[in-house]
């Protein structure tokens, strides 16, 4: 503890401060120690709605703020969350959920079963246009509903009291009890949401039953949360406020960290990660994670659409171990499959050409470009969007350089601010190649797949393979796992064969971590809950 000016100068103050040191020494530890996160995030959440927000960042918020009926510890391994139990039946076609007991939102009004309900049918509900309505497709006349067929009140879901839930599913599903963790599977209050419509949100109106509860938000600057007091497990969050902060630059969000303004980085960039193993050895943590950069092309557009010999030459001219060894440098895997490895129960296919040399793939390139309609004479001429950031642009920049070099590609990148260029790539029309990444939300292959079957509202480049789909729609009908594997992996080289995507590399996850945050745990997902954290004053 630091002694400042003010006691130095009355010594009857300092007589306080020395049995005010006494006493703190009585004290348990929470009390003693710091209780304010800074957080970074790279670019501002989308929505803190949780059924219509996309964003990996949105899910980072929406996650301190609410809660599933499972969850993650900080580990990543599954656990109980709002539901404390569960049984499944015997034919894996009825999952019925127990909440706990004296669950309450931030207001303190009592949270049920129905609310649940509620958050599941306003997300397949068409009119909410949820990004995620399909996280819950297997359940009863789910995709029906979505698709404007059905009402939502048909939705296989149903409060039998105010503390259980069941959920019928279409046909076993090994993963469903994960598909559960997504926010957007989070409870909404509905009459707070009747009452305020789409200013729910507003940090007066928002209410929320997970760990913390919104205490204000400056878009594009600072979201700042406040330890909710009704939340069941309360007694065990150490860490009073938490300060999200976006910090679009990657250096500004480093010299932030340097000053002592953040504790946790959401990245380190490329041009700083040599030197932050120097500059702080014990703060940098790297690991793998479940993530995929990948360029999507427009396949409801021309020069794409029914090209697929020029998608594959694009994709074969890309060197993807030059792009992880000397343009993003942090430790990322080169591409080579559309699922990263490391997901339970599965082995990715690789592209038919990854055992070739750079070499053999640029000849290979340059005849498919030729034989797509392009030459010299008559190059290619596209436009690669993305979202606006120094990284993206470094990356598409090397990329584009190596599509001009091997086949004579003119490219003009354009930088998006990310919602215009969501919004661009879901219309199809100005859009031609764009810059995305998939990130995985449990550790099995069908949430990396299943985004790419035709009419997946994730699917955003228009990818309608009748045969993909089949294989997809096969391998969700399996109850044994290893045919299921099988029927995933065909999947998977039907769509390399496709060259719909060009998955660029597998993410790691890197940040530098404070000493004084404790309780941070890597794993494959990369969830860090602010609510498994705690705080510690390292200043001496």
């Amino acid at each position: 503890m630091k002694l400042n000016r003010y006691f130095l100068a009355a010594p009857f103050a300092l007589l306080v401060l020395v049995l005010a040191l006494s006493s703190c020494e009585q004290r348990d530890a929470a009390e003693e120690t710091p209780s304010f996160l800074n957080r970074a995030l790279n670019s501002d959440p989308d929505s803190l709605d949780p059924q219509r927000a996309r964003s990996t960042q949105s899910a980072d918020v929406i996650r301190d703020l609410g809660e599933g009926l499972l969850g993650y510890a900080a580990d990543g391994e599954l656990v109980a969350a709002s539901a404390e139990s569960w049984t499944v039946s015997e034919d894996g076609l009825l999952y019925t959920f127990t909440l706990r007991d004296g669950l309450r939102w931030s207001n303190g009004e009592p949270v049920t079963a129905e609310h649940f309900v509620f958050a599941l049918r306003r997300l397949v509900n068409p009119e909410t246009a949820a990004f995620y309505a399909e996280q819950i497709s297997v359940v009863v006349n789910a995709a029906a509903i979505t698709a404007g067929d059905m009402p939502v009140e048909s939705l296989g879901a149903e409060a039998l009291d105010a503390r259980t839930l069941q959920l019928r599913v279409e046909q076993p599903t090994p993963v469903f009890l994960y598909l559960l963790t997504h926010p957007s599977t989070f409870p909404v209050n509905p009459e707070v949401l009747q009452q305020h419509g789409d200013d729910f949100t507003d940090p007066e109106n928002y209410v929320s039953n997970g760990a913390y509860r919104l205490e204000s938000r400056e878009i594009g600057s600072v979201i700042t949360l406040t330890r909710n007091k009704y939340y069941w497990n309360a007694a065990n969050v150490a860490i009073e406020r938490v300060r999200h902060h976006v910090v679009a630059d990657e250096m500004s969000e480093i010299n932030r960290y340097r000053a002592g303004e953040l504790d946790m980085t959401s990245t380190v960039p490329t041009a700083y990660f040599e030197q932050a193993k120097i500059d702080f050895p014990d703060e940098l943590r790297v690991a793998p994670t479940l993530a995929v950069y990948y360029y999507g092309f427009n396949m409801t557009q021309p020069p794409f659409a029914d090209n697929p010999a020029l998608r594959q030459a694009l994709s074969m001219a890309v060197d993807r171990d030059q792009l992880v060894n000397k343009v993003t440098a942090r430790g990322e895997l080169p591409a080579y499959s559309w699922v990263p490895p490391g997901v339970d129960n599965y082995t990715p296919p690789e592209f038919a050409y990854s055992n070739l040399t750079q070499e053999e793939r640029n000849e290979m390139a340059q005849s498919l470009y030729r034989q797509a309609g392009y030459s010299e004479s008559n190059p290619l001429r596209v436009e690669l969007r993305y979202n606006t950031s120094d990284v993206h642009r470094r990356i598409a920049t090397a990329v584009t350089a190596m599509w001009s070099d091997v086949l004579g590609v003119e490219t003009q990148l354009i930088g998006e601010e990310f919602r215009v260029l969501l919004q661009n790539i879901r219309e199809g029309e100005i859009t031609q190649v764009f810059r995305s990444s998939w990130t995985g939300d449990y550790t099995d292959a069908v949430t990396f797949l299943g985004i790419m079957a035709p009419g997946a509202t994730w699917n955003l480049t228009g990818y309608d393979s009748e045969e993909y789909g089949e294989l997809i729609a096969q391998a969700a009908a399996q109850t044994d796992m290893q045919a299921r594997r099988l029927y995933l992996e065909e999947a998977e080289r039907v769509l390399l064969r496709d060259h719909s995507v060009v998955p660029l590399y597998f993410y790691v996850s890197k940040q530098l971590v404070s000493p004084r945050v404790l309780g941070r745990e890597d794993n494959p997902l990369n969830y860090h809950y602010s609510q498994y954290l705690s705080l510690v004053d390292t200043e001496e």
